[in-house]
């Protein structure tokens, strides 16, 4: 099992981040131009919804797994095959408070199974191009209120 991890802090409260990013359903503060909806009716907070991402002419389904405000995370996988060679794909998104600072850490990370040689592009893939450009997004959309 291969897993991606990236982290950042950023400069507001662990709160404040989490009432962004907390809705399975709100996904522009990561500056993804797309539509996003939860299918059947559900709430964006329930375990078992399914967020439907479309960009362009390209869909993603996604299962929220787990969604806890105490820890302030929630985990997913993908509810349809994922665009990219992987399997067993689990993603989970927390913030933690910097109890010095006032700060918000936030990581965001996946397991998932792939072939050996593409477990390198895969890693880099979802860390770089990524969660690290998401949360480059959200650091600007916690800074102006809005995606950019």
């Amino acid at each position: 099992m291969a897993k991606a991890y990236y982290s950042t802090v950023l400069d507001h409260a662990a709160a404040d981040v989490w009432s962004v990013i907390r809705p399975f359903d709100h996904y522009a503060w990561a500056g993804v131009v797309a539509e996003t909806v939860i299918e059947d009716d559900r709430k964006g907070d329930q375990v078992g919804s399914v967020r439907r991402v479309t960009v362009g002419d390209k869909t993603l389904r996604q299962t929220l797994l787990a969604h806890s405000d105490a820890a302030r995370s929630y985990s997913y996988g993908f509810a349809s095959a994922p665009p990219f060679p992987v399997t067993d794909y689990a993603a989970t998104l927390r913030v933690t408070p910097v109890i010095e600072s006032g700060k918000a850490f936030v990581e965001w990370w996946a397991t998932f199974d792939c072939a050996s040689e593409d477990r390198a592009a895969m890693i880099d893939r979802f860390e770089n191009q990524g969660f690290a450009v998401w949360l480059g997004a959200l650091r600007k959309f916690m800074a102006t209120g809005r995606a950019v």
